[in-house]
């Protein structure tokens, strides 16, 4: 088994440990910001916080058996997340443009944590579908989960690419390290590429084709 904290720590100055830390910071204050949307009390921003950062690398891990999950290990993290989500309700008063920050936020968690999850399952020896599963659960449940919380329809279901996104960005990172480019270059790559191909897709209403069905059965 391979404990993701153990494997950034064996990096300690790489590239990864970096874009984890960004990873949790940005998906908790993505999480407060919704809560502060629903009107929740601290409480209710703290755990939105908290599932929106945690959540994915979470069901990652238990579904690849990979224990123990590692901010169980490391409060550390856990301290990280809820400072950022208390943060928030500090700041998001001066955020004259707060459904752009939430944008921005949530596309920088949803590529970290898609490369992070990639990176996770390599260390496990899965098969090369496995690791780009791995890489989009990660990316996208922590979304989810606060999303469904929040009372709202996951925005991986709906409006621009999103889940798409994660996908691109996991195909690349594979597709660079068969190329063997290095890994900081390649999840710099991969990071900028998904970060501006995201916000793209905002920007220009990119979107998946949609299926309406409203004929009602006789």
């Amino acid at each position: 088994m391979v404990n993701l904290s153990s494997l950034l720590e064996a990096r300690s100055f790489d590239l990864l440990l970096v874009i984890y830390l960004v990873a949790i910071t940005a998906e908790a204050m993505s999480g407060a910001l919704a809560a502060g949307r629903r009107n929740m009390d601290i409480f209710g921003v703290v755990v939105i916080a908290f599932v929106t950062a945690l959540g994915g690398g979470t069901i990652r891990d238990v579904v690849l058996g990979n224990y123990p999950i590692g901010w169980t290990q490391h409060p550390s993290y856990v301290y990280l997340v809820i400072g950022a989500g208390l943060l928030t309700t500090l700041i998001a008063p001066y955020l004259h443009h707060m459904k752009r920050a939430f944008l921005v936020l949530d596309a920088l968690g949803l590529i970290a944590f898609s490369l992070i999850g990639c990176n996770v399952a390599l260390a496990l020896d899965y098969p090369l579908p496995v690791v780009v599963i791995s890489g989009m659960l990660t990316g996208i449940c922590g979304g989810i989960l606060r999303d469904v919380l929040c009372n709202q329809v996951p925005v991986v279901f709906r409006r621009e690419l999103y889940a798409s996104v994660s996908l691109a960005v996991c195909a690349l990172f594979l597709a660079l390290r068969a190329l063997e480019v290095p890994a900081n270059l390649n999840m710099g790559l991969c990071f900028c590429g998904g970060f501006l191909f995201r916000m793209l897709a905002i920007q220009r209403g990119w979107k998946l084709p949609t299926f309406s069905y409203q004929k009602h059965w006789d």
